[in-house]
């Protein structure tokens, strides 16, 4: 659903235990169906907060004019917290069941609610899920230590800590409207949604608050903006969730509870203003903005969090602090992030060390483009982001990873269109190779592919003169684009060199480095050999991401965790 369907309603988190009412189940909603597994998780959930306030998905009511609720959405839960104070009740007659429901299509089932007995289950479906859950129900609090306890137990959580977000629609909302939004595709209510229907109804110009949020959710979404201050892509509902969330703090991931943000902001909101509130976060969309539009402060904090700090985080090392402070800190924290000595850097390889050479690689991209000063190119935080990038070999030296005939075929095409293009080669050696290679794709059985492969890799190997050890080295590695197929990520220099410049020629974002690399950017003109990856190119790459990355190396010696 949009944002905007709350706007106008009254929302407030409401203690299970002051639920109360006619809530009235109209004929547009199927029965009760929930099984085992949804009831056990709730029961298990609320015994485990162990007191501390809890949250359930929201319950969204309409008003009728006979003072009833419409249930727009929240019968499921409703109805199970109905039967499991039907259960405490036997143990504890004193606890209070303030709400009844009843049901537009399903005569008897309000009946049904009160005593579901096991004679009557069969007689529809409704009956039978009901009496199915009210047996879990049972059995789940009879395997508790103390049955009688643990009702008493349950019954104190549900009336001082377990609440529902209570959403009461307007009344110029459509309530069949409103429940299939929410119900398409069971999209829930987000902690977003809610925050922008609170302020809404309470502050006092919400025209002007409804304009600036939909600006700053347009913002946003814009994929470099997203990527380079989040290292995610744009998949979650609303991302205005990124000022929300920071501003609540608190817990992380998984730690975080149902709705904290709603609860925290709510908090904030009572103790000072919603004005106050509001500012706060058209003050951190405004410092995002900031970092964007700022080229080093992009391409630093944006290298940050695609290595892993959380905008949360930066935001707190930003606070207070004038901008050549905060500068000055950002690069102390990217040298600490890559760890690097220079040995350490020149003796980086791919087996041992995949890590930190994509953080070198990745940085040494970052830090080419920052320092175009008259270029309005920046690192792609989005493609990175994407997944877009892994480390590669420049020059592969074997193709044994490619296991199907498609990967066999583009290996063999992509090879012959390579030494077909190579000058100064015999034409006899050529002409035998190429005849391999048809011949091989002719027959295209794994034992043809790899003899065909064994022998190019072999002419290749020779003519550029690498061992073993250097095909390792993070002189032969470089961020490759994920787009190139897999056979491709196992060519060697020269046909990765074609297809590579073809996708640069058709729009594709190639990382800068990478770009340099195949056009031998690193390389003295003297000692070029166009169609090879060469001893030669490989130091003078590896020359250049020294250059680059010396003022984020640590120094020789010094301690470093």
């Amino acid at each position: 659903m949009t944002a905007t369907t709350l706007a106008g309603g009254a929302l407030e988190p409401r203690l299970v235990g002051k639920i109360g009412g006619k809530f009235y189940v109209p004929s547009y909603q199927r029965g009760y169906r929930w099984g085992e597994h949804e009831v056990k998780c709730l029961l298990d959930d609320i015994a485990a907060s162990d007191g501390q306030p809890y949250y359930l998905q929201p319950v969204v009511v309409k008003k009728i004019d006979d003072g009833r609720w419409e249930l727009v959405d929240g019968q499921q839960r409703l109805t199970t917290l109905y039967l499991i104070l039907g259960y405490i009740r036997k143990h504890l007659p004193a606890a209070r069941r303030e709400y009844t429901l009843e049901y537009q299509t399903r005569a008897g089932s309000a009946a049904y609610l009160e005593d579901p007995v096991e004679q009557l289950r069969g007689q529809n479906i409704d009956f039978f899920h009901i009496y199915e859950a009210a047996e879990l129900i049972r059995t789940w609090f009879e395997s508790q230590d103390d049955p009688a306890m643990a009702a008493v137990n349950f019954y104190k959580a549900l009336s001082e800590k377990v609440h529902v977000i209570w959403y009461e629609a307007p009344d110029d909302v459509d309530a069949r409207t409103l429940f299939v939004r929410l119900n398409v595709g069971r999209i829930p209510l987000t902690d977003a949604e809610l925050v922008k229907a609170l302020l809404l109804s309470r502050a006092r110009r919400p025209e002007e608050v409804a304009a600036q949020w939909d600006s700053i959710e347009r913002d946003l979404r814009v994929p470099e903006v997203w990527s380079f201050v989040t290292g995610r892509t744009g998949e979650e509902p609303t991302h205005i969730s990124l000022l929300l969330d920071t501003l609540a703090g608190g817990p992380r991931g998984r730690e975080r509870p149902l709705f904290y943000t709603f609860d925290r902001i709510r908090e904030l909101i009572e103790q000072t203003s919603p004005e106050d509130v509001w500012e706060s976060v058209v003050d951190l969309h405004s410092l995002v903005q900031g970092w964007y539009d700022d080229r080093g402060l992009f391409h630093w904090i944006g290298y940050l969090v695609a290595t892993g700090s959380r905008f949360e985080d930066l935001v707190v090392q930003a606070d207070g602090k004038a901008k050549d402070v905060f500068n000055v800190e950002l690069r102390a924290m990217i040298t600490d992030r890559l760890g690097l000595t220079e040995t350490a850097l020149r003796d980086l390889t791919y087996e041992q060390h995949y890590r930190q050479a994509s953080r070198a690689l990745l940085l040494m991209n970052v830090e080419t483009v920052r320092s175009w000063e008259h270029s309005h190119e920046r690192y792609s935080f989005r493609a990175h982001a994407a997944g877009s990038w892994s480390l590669e070999h420049i020059d592969a030296q074997s193709a044994e990873t490619l296991n199907k005939a498609e990967q066999w075929s583009t290996w063999l095409q992509l090879h012959k269109a390579a030494l077909v293009a190579l000058p100064d080669l015999d034409p006899e050696q050529r002409a035998a190779l190429l005849s391999r290679i048809d011949h091989a794709a002719t027959e295209l059985t794994a034992h043809a592919f790899h003899a065909a492969e064994e022998e190019v890799i072999s002419f290749f190997k020779r003519a550029t003169g690498a061992d073993g050890d250097e095909v390792h080295s993070v002189s032969n590695l470089a961020l490759l684009g994920r787009e190139a197929n897999s056979a491709l990520s196992n060519s060697v220099f020269a046909a990765k060199r074609t297809a590579i410049l073809q996708l640069d020629r058709t729009g594709h974002y190639i990382p800068a480095c990478t770009r340099n690399v195949f056009l031998k950017y690193y390389t003295a003109s003297d000692a070029q050999q166009i169609h090879f990856w060469g001893p030669q190119d490989r130091a003078s790459y590896l020359e250049a991401m020294v250059h680059v990355l010396a003022d984020y190396l640590t120094p020789e010696g010094a301690q470093h965790e």
